[in-house]
């Protein structure tokens, strides 16, 4: 049976570990510095499981022994940002947060699929692929997908059309850095730009960059949590049931995109072993000068740290 880690049992990680049990992807660890916490929401999941008939198991602990030989390992642990802050304004803390976790698990789960969810994702992507001696394909991040459906929920909203009709992609750093793409959006296989107005593009452009504070905003209490465990489902079964999706990932990339030793959200091909493929968009001068100025912000932000 798949095995899949996930590291903090808050709302992200619990819910993340909710969708797991109900599609009977995988059984699940949730491991949390709460042991008894993971451990009573995990009890809550068995019920929820015999009502739903899915014959999935989930364990809640501290104890990272019990995450030994995972097929996936999802990091959620850290910080979460507040009103008033940035994902920047986390790196520290959750740059330490996050180093712990990998001295614990990876020894566990050498050959496992690491997928970040902590913020500031680009920047702790990165961290994890140079400190935690995995292959940097099988180190990703969990942010693009994300930015892609907020920028698609926005589409939808304003045209008021059905999900499957669109196709939004947004690339580059998770945060206000990101860069959505209108251009190679699509409506129904129509470019963007044929069934909206330049105004409103602009607008549902904002919209999506701007969600992940909007919605902290209205909580007042922590940040997004169905979203982004909605996010770890999708890259979760895309690699438990080696899928070879196209999907937008936090990747280290090599060049392409004229990109060099950084994590950017790019659209990949995925699968067991992690990325297979980096897919290089046809950016314009414009959008590639974008995310490669983002690219070197968040190389800025690791300068406070020994790499």
């Amino acid at each position: 049976m798949p095995k899949v880690t996930i590291v903090g049992a808050g709302n992200v990680g619990a819910t993340a570990a909710q969708l797991i049990l109900i599609r009977q992807l995988a059984d699940v660890v949730m491991v949390d510095i709460d042991g008894d916490m993971a451990a009573g929401k995990a009890l809550d999941m068995m019920h929820m499981c015999s009502v739903v008939n899915s014959g999935m198991s989930v364990a809640g602990t501290s104890d990272y022994a019990a995450t030994a030989g995972s097929d996936v390992v999802v990091i959620t642990a850290g910080l979460a940002r507040r009103p008033g802050m940035n994902r920047e304004d986390l790196f520290v803390t959750n740059s330490g947060i996050m180093l712990s976790v990998l001295r614990r698990v990876v020894p566990l789960s050498p050959d496992a699929v690491y997928i970040c969810v902590s913020n500031p994702l680009n920047a702790l992507t990165f961290l994890a692929c140079k400190r935690s001696g995995v292959e940097t394909r099988r180190v990703i991040g969990m942010g693009g997908r994300l930015d892609c459906a907020r920028l698609k929920y926005a589409i939808c909203q304003k045209l008021g059309c059905h999900p499957s009709r669109v196709e939004a992609w947004v690339i580059g750093n998770h945060g206000q850095g990101m860069l959505c793409l209108p251009r190679l959006s699509t409506v129904d296989g129509k470019a963007l730009s044929s069934v909206m107005e330049p105004a409103d593009i602009e607008e549902v452009c904002r919209r999506a960059t701007e969600s992940g504070l909007e919605v902290i905003n209205l909580l007042k209490t922590g940040s997004a949590f169905y979203g982004p465990a909605t996010g770890i489902l999708h890259m979760a079964e895309a690699v438990v049931r080696d899928l070879h999706v196209e999907t937008t990932a936090c990747t280290y990339l090599t060049g392409e995109y004229g990109v060099h030793d950084m994590c950017m959200n790019v659209p990949v091909i995925l699968g067991a072993r992690g990325v297979e493929e980096v897919i290089e968009l046809d950016l314009n001068a414009e959008e590639l000068g974008h995310l490669q100025a983002t690219a070197e912000q968040v190389r800025s932000k690791l300068a406070l740290l020994d790499l």
